[in-house]
């Protein structure tokens, strides 16, 4: 387990923009994570892909977590809390961000160290407008038609953008990956 003062440190640094930091925090905790998450919704994929929204979660809150607790339990928390959302949805989303970017980007499995880096650095280089987009129906799992009421944007716009944002991710992803080969 990571010291608390090494956590803290690794907390200022990301809040700070140092995005690698959180990959840390990322390395220390995954394989809790997974198996937490694991137990509660009994299927690999979906455990996969839930962990992912752990980390993504986790990394857009950060600013929120209150140093009195200990990291590992916050982090925690959000891991048990969103792995009992997933199983409560009458279906899962068809379109999840790492399972669009690995179906169309050919991208192998999204759930080590560096790909949740490169796409947490991804996701930081976003303009705002489009990482609130994505925080809203990924994150939040607010519905297209949701998000075009808080936005104020079409259906067929929030659809159209969306489509972009995954484009973009996609495009950074690659082009990280390729200046870390």
């Amino acid at each position: 387990m990571m010291d608390k003062d090494v956590e803290i440190n690794c907390i200022d640094r990301t809040l700070r923009g140092d995005h690698a930091a959180f990959a840390e925090l990322v390395n220390e905790y995954k394989d809790f994570v997974f198996t937490l998450v694991l137990q509660i919704v009994r299927q690999r994929g979906l455990a996969e892909e839930v962990a992912q929204d752990v980390f993504l979660k986790a990394f857009r809150r950060l600013a929120s977590f209150r140093r009195k607790a200990k990291f590992s339990t916050w982090l925690y928390r959000i891991a048990y809390n969103t792995a009992i959302s997933a199983i409560r949805k009458p279906r899962l989303k068809e379109c999840r961000i790492a399972d669009t970017m690995a179906s169309e980007a050919d991208v192998e499995d999204y759930t080590n160290e560096r790909q949740i880096q490169a796409l947490m650095t991804a996701v930081g280089r976003l303009p705002p407008a489009d990482a609130a987009l994505l925080t809203l129906f990924y994150t939040e799992d607010r519905s297209l038609e949701e998000i075009g009421e808080i936005t104020g944007l079409s259906l067929s716009n929030v659809k159209v953008r969306l489509h972009r944002i995954r484009h973009k991710l996609r495009e950074q992803i690659m082009e990280i990956k390729t200046d870390d080969e």
